[in-house]
């Protein structure tokens, strides 16, 4: 799938891709307007816009990953209210073990139940293989068992 999708941007929208740049680099506009300062900013970010053309697997645009941090920005301001630092602390591990979790392909409650029973019997050196992407991991965390 990604080699497909390297192609086909190369053959459908690197043209659209060079085109406007083209356009963007011989368009006149006074420095400090908001067309100018929206052009100097496309020039100089080029070379990162143009890095899905050098790999079928990286993403067109960040939506996965704003959508994975939509809770926190939704929360944000019901921490405000957090009793204490220690339980602000505790939520914000929390949330992100889950998020984690999630992004790596777990079942957060299932991963969490997992980790609670776990960790009490372990030493240090098990703690890798308790990470979110471990192959250690058993199948019944896993979002699609195998």
């Amino acid at each position: 799938m990604p080699d497909e999708r390297y192609k086909r941007r190369l053959e459908e929208s690197k043209q659209i891709s060079d085109k406007f740049f083209t356009w963007a680099s011989e368009t006149r506009a006074l420095p400090k307007s908001a067309l100018g300062r929206a052009l100097h900013y496309a020039l100089e970010q080029r070379i990162y816009l143009e890095n899905v053309f050098l790999d079928g697997r990286l993403e067109l645009s960040n939506n996965r990953a704003e959508r994975s941090i939509k809770l926190f920005v939704i929360g944000r301001k019901n921490w405000l209210f957090s009793a204490t630092p220690k339980g602000a602390r505790a939520s914000s591990v929390i949330y992100s073990v889950v998020q984690t979790a999630k992004e790596n392909g777990l079942k957060p409650f299932e991963y969490l139940e997992f980790l609670f029973r776990t960790i009490p019997g372990s030493t240090f050196n098990d703690l890798d293989g308790l990470l979110p992407w471990s192959e250690q991991i058993p199948n019944s965390c896993r979002m699609k068992e195998e």
